[in-house]
Order: structure tokens, then sequence, then C-alpha cells
């Protein structure tokens, strides 16, 4: 059995609370603990009139069956005295349905400024007072669920209320703005079409239809969203006889029906009518980015190639589009150098996680260690200045919305350890771009460089949402592909929690992206708060994986490639589960609360323990110990394993220069 849905302790205020549903909500929530202020004006259906004996009634009710409850007489247009009530008799206010509403049902030419006014006032106007009344406070107790109550003639119109659908759906627009605004404060705002037996009903339906639609069927979903487990927020929802529904909006990809430098006209959307209309392949949009994103990019197209329909179904879309990302591949971005010292490497170990709580964690933060070293995957930071600047939107042959962008997979290899202190000169290159259908995917590598010596290759893969279907190939050998875990139990699992502060934490590497920090930004991009940087992730997944299979040697560490799949909120639990296959750790990343893969379908290779000859680059070049040992590790090539047996351990040499680890050599037959 389900656990019971209970309100003690909270407050709930109820408009036009007097009879039907809103009377319904009130026993309710009553019935489940709530503190319910029952407001009711005492009109007729009409608006007319007024008393407190319907207010009174549904009081009483209440207290005779054990609840507390206060009646309220005020119109909803004085929404500060509604929410007084609550405030003087409870000391709080946690939740608002907004259900008072009247009917002046007229034909449209029928319809006088008196109509149009009053319904106005008591459906849109009434709704926004006693909310904004109650926003304050429920943004200081960092709670809140709101209920606006619209209806189907608002999504649908009706014959005869012109007035009435005007509101209700404007009703619809306010709920979703707060549901974006309130997100970040956990204020939850979403919206009702009830068909119920009411007042208003009863003018529209036939009296035993009025009988069977009880309000009864629609309170359950009101209390269910007004629940603070209940996460659903911006919702619209349908709800009548025991039947509930959501809706969504559906837009058809439309077509572009005008080029460059040349006239819209109507022939054109004539012309164009079909494909305007077409709903296959429809998509289903949810924030208004996704709006303003399809106009911006529409301008790109009409720019970049003389404006073609949007279904992209034309050989001159296809032609030019593909010849735009030929011009792309190959295109070299501007070099540029990157300097750190040990603040850097140890500022960005802390951001993916080393600690003091690990002991083995201990030479990724403390410059004084006798094996300081800095973490493999610090080689991602190196590089990224790359995707990070404005270089991107200079790519030839195509037009990048940065807004649209998204780091898809990561590939980075060391072909030595990264010095603990250093500049690094990186150039990058685009390597290839591929059609996804639902977007292209941007190829972009990056070799980074100390001198003349290659240090370390990264390659990112981004992906342009919305710009693919114009007929590329979709695969490519340049590109270090991801590949899929074994069909086994992990070998090893590694859990670490994130800190609140990790996003924080890991930007000051350089990733300055207010996603990760602006709670009014993450909003915004549609999500609940901040997120935590993929690269973070990334880098708490590499350092398990050295950790459990290589003893945090970072000289054991060869290349990594992870798929990005679902964000991470800070303060959330990585679980890392690991499969070893020779040299080669294959990983996934999951969020332990939820249970999401975070990084799918990613490995870790590892230098072979038999042939390790893991050196610290340092400013006096080579070290002259290097070709002794590099002699030695020859001459036990064919012969260590019956030497191993023979002397049953392990020698460690770590070299010194200057009083600092420069080089370290092992040898170890498993």
């Amino acid at each position: 059995m389900a656990s019971t849905l209970r309100f003690d302790g909270q407050v709930v205020l109820v408009t036009g609370a007097g009879g039907g549903l809103g009377r319904a909500y009130a026993l309710a929530f009553a019935e489940r603990g709530a503190s319910v202020v029952v407001n009711d004006l005492g009109v007729d259906f009409k608006g007319t009139g007024k008393g407190s004996l319907a207010a009174d009634k549904v009081v009483e009710e209440i207290r005779r069956k054990g609840g507390k409850a206060v009646a309220n007489y005020d119109s909803v247009e004085a929404g500060e005295k509604v929410v007084k009530t609550a405030l003087d008799t409870f000391g709080r206010i946690d939740i608002v349905v907004n259900n008072a509403g009247i009917l002046r049902d007229r034909s449209f030419s029928r319809i006088s400024d008196e109509d149009w006014d009053t319904i106005h006032k008591v459906h849109l106007r009434g709704s926004f007072q006693v909310t904004r009344a109650a926003w304050d406070h429920m943004k200081k107790q960092k709670f809140g669920r709101i209920i606006m109550t619209s209806s189907a003639s608002g999504i649908y119109g009706n014959f005869g209320q012109a007035n009435y659908s005007a509101a209700k759906l404007g009703l619809l627009g306010l709920a979703n703005t707060l549901a974006i605004e309130g997100q970040k404060n956990n204020i939850h705002c979403n919206t009702i079409a009830p068909v119920a037996g009411s007042r208003l009903t009863k003018t529209v339906l036939p009296e035993d239809i009025v009988e069977a639609l009880k309000p009864d069927y629609v309170a359950p979903l009101v209390l269910w969203l007004c629940h603070e487990s209940c996460e659903e927020n911006g919702g619209l929802f349908e709800v009548g006889a025991g039947w509930i529904g959501k809706l969504r909006w559906e837009r058809s990809l439309g077509a572009i029906v005008r080029q460059r430098n040349q006239p819209m006209t109507p022939e054109a959307v004539k012309a164009n009518w079909r494909k305007i209309c077409d709903f296959e392949n429809a998509i289903k949009p949810q924030r208004i980015e996704e709006s303003t994103g399809n106009m911006i990019e529409v301008l790109s197209k009409i720019d970049s190639d003389g404006g073609v329909s949007a279904n992209h179904t034309s050989h001159a879309a296809s032609s030019k589009a593909t010849s735009g990302s030929g011009e792309a591949v190959g295109h070299k971005l501007a070099s540029f150098s990157a300097a750190y010292t040990e603040l850097e490497t140890i500022m960005y170990a802390l951001g993916v996680g080393a600690s003091v709580k690990q002991p083995k964690d201990l030479k990724f933060i403390y410059e004084g260690h006798s094996d300081f070293s800095c973490l493999p995957t610090f080689g991602v930071v190196i590089a990224q200045k790359s995707i990070m600047g404005g270089e991107l939107l200079e790519i030839p042959g195509l037009s990048i919305d940065l807004a649209k962008m998204l780091h898809g997979e990561q590939y980075l290899e060391l072909y030595k350890p990264l010095p603990r202190t250093g500049t690094l000169r990186s150039e990058a290159i685009v390597a290839d771009v591929l059609d996804k259908g639902s977007g292209l995917v941007i190829v972009i590598d990056v070799y980074s460089y100390s001198g003349k010596e290659l240090i370390c290759y990264n390659q990112f893969s981004l992906f342009l949402i919305g710009s693919g279907g114009i007929g590329g190939k979709r695969t490519s050998d340049k590109v270090k592909e991801a590949v899929a875990i074994p069909n086994r139990h992990p070998d090893a699992v590694l859990t670490d929690t994130t800190s609140l502060n990790q996003a924080a934490l890991y930007r000051l590497s350089g990733d300055w992206n207010p996603l990760h920090i602006d709670p009014n930004f993450a909003s915004l991009a549609g999500f609940n708060k901040p997120i935590l940087h993929g690269l973070c992730t990334f880098g708490f997944s590499a350092r398990h994986v050295l950790q459990q299979f290589a003893d945090s040697d970072v000289s054991r560490f060869k290349a990594i490639k992870a798929r990005f799949a679902k964000p991470v909120y800070p303060g959330q639990t990585l679980k890392t589960e690991m499969w070893k296959e020779g040299n080669r750790i294959h990983f996934q990343t999951k969020t332990q609360e939820t249970g999401n893969i975070v990084i799918s379908n990613a490995y870790v290779d590892l230098v072979p323990t038999s042939d390790v000859l893991a050196k610290t680059p340092s400013e006096g070049g080579e070290l002259q110990s290097a070709l002794v040992f590099e002699e030695i590790g020859r001459r036990l090539k064919d012969v260590g394993h019956e030497v191993v047996k023979k002397v049953n351990a392990i020698f460690e040499w770590h070299i010194t220069k200057d009083g600092s680890v420069a080089a370290k050599w092992s040898k170890l037959y498993p």
C-alpha cells in the first residue's frame, strides 16, 4: 500500500470554496491535516450578490470533522486581504488554489465592456492578486504550490465564451511563467482544466451530466499537484469523471518561405502551405528558448544558404549545406598557449573530488608531496579554450548557435604525464562534421605541446541541436568511438558524493558558464537548479578508475573516452561502475539517487604494468638515468617473469633532481 499523502502543518488557501470544486478541495485538504482558508464572496454564478453563508457552511463542515478552517469573505481582487487571513490565523501560507470564477456568457457581438472586464477581473486579475500576495512568503520559506484553474474553453475556444476563454488561457500563460520564476525557490505552479458539476457548468451542460461529473473526481489531482513530494511544475491537465490527461504543445517543422535579399510574398506562403502544416516528425517545444532559438536558426539558414525548406526535402538544401560542412573540415582555429602552476593543478584536483580523506589523493593536492602529480584529466582543461571562445563562430560553412551546442563526447590521450607546472601550446582543427539527423556533430582535435614535444591530444565532439538533416555523412574514421560496456556485473564500483559547492569549485578551472552557478540562468535553460559540469563528472570518473586499477599512479594513464548522457546536480552521489578487460577499463557513471546513467560507453586505457617507464618532464630535458632504466627494461623483457618468481618483490626507483622527484621507474610482472 502506498503511503497516505498528508498536509499536516501546512496552510492551504482555496478561493471560491463555498461550493462545487472549491468546497471539494477545501474538505479534502482538511481531511488530510491541512489548515484551510475557505474564501468565498458569496456571489451567484454571474458575480452578483454577496454573503458569508457559503464560506461559513464549509468551515463548519470541516470543523465538525475535527479539521482546522477559517472563512474569508473578500473578493479575490483584494488578494492581500485574502492572504492576510491565512497569515493572521495560521501564521503561514503554503498552497494557493485559484478556483474562484464567474460567467458572463454572450456571443462575441453582444459582449459589453463590463462583461469583458468583470470576467478578467475575477479570473485573471483575481488569480494574479492572490498569488502575488502569497509569493514572497513562499519564496522566504523555499516552498509553495500554486494551482491555476483554466478551462477547455480557454484551450479550445467555445461559442459564447470569448471573454471567459481569453481569461482562462491567460491563466495558463501566467502559470507557465510562475513555474519558471518559482522553480529555484521550490515553488511549483500547475494548471488544471476541470470538467465538473458546479454553478458554472450548469449553464453549459445537461443536468444529468452535471450530476455525474462530481467535483470529488477532480480534487485528488489538485491534492497530488500540491503535495511536497510532487515534482510536476508547469504542467497543464484536463481532468474530470475520474480521468486525467496531460496536454503539451506540438509544432510542425514548418518551412522557410523567403530567400536571402529577396522579399517574402504571400505566394511563397501559399506554395509552402502543405509543408507549413505538415505535422509529420513534429517537435514538442517546452521552453521559450526553443522558439526564439528556432527563429535565430532560420535567420542563420537564410543568411548561409539562401532560404530553403526547414524540412530539407530539396536537392538544393542538401548540396548547399553539405558543401558548407565540407568547407569547415580542416579549418584550423587560432593556436593558443596556457600556462599553469601547482595552484591550478591543485584547484582542478579539488574540483574533481580529490580529498585529504583519501590518503592517495594527497599527492594531487599537496605541492610538497614527494610524488606530487598532476591528474591526467587536467589535460582537458588545457585544451578546452578552443571550444569556449568565439573561435567556433568563425568556422566557415557553419552557422553555430552556442546556446544550442552540447558537449557530446570527449577523448583524451596523454603521451607522457603532465608536468607539475608548465606552458603548453595548443593547436585545434576541425577534424570532421557529421550529420546525425537531429543535429550536427563537430569533431575538433586539439594537440598540446611543450616546446616541440606533443604532450596530449584531445578530441571534443560537439552536438549542434536542430542543425542536422543536411544530407551529410553520419560516421567518420577520424572519430574516437565510444565502446559499449561488457554484459556482466561490474568488477568494481566506487562512489563519491559531490559537494553542493562542487560546480562553484570546478568552474575556477576555467569553465565560467553561468549554467553551473546562476539559478536564474539554469532555470531559463530548463533545469531546476545549476548543474554540474560534464567534465567535472568526467574527472571524478577518471580518478576512480586510476584509484581502483592503477593505485593512483598517473604514469599508468594512457587515454580516456566518455559520452555525456545526462546532467548531474551538485550534491548528488556519483557511482562509477568498472569492468577490467586487459589494459582497458570500461566504465559508466550513474547518480546514485536516481540511477540515471550520466556517463556511458566509456573507457580508460592503461599503460601495461610490464612496460611502465613514466617520467615527469623537467626543464632540464631527458634524464641521463633514463637510458640505464630503458636498457634494464629491454633485458628483462624476455626473462622478467622468471626473475619475479625468484625475487618475489617489486622494485620502484624514484629519480630526484634538485631535491624533487623527476622520474620514477618500476617493473612488475603479474
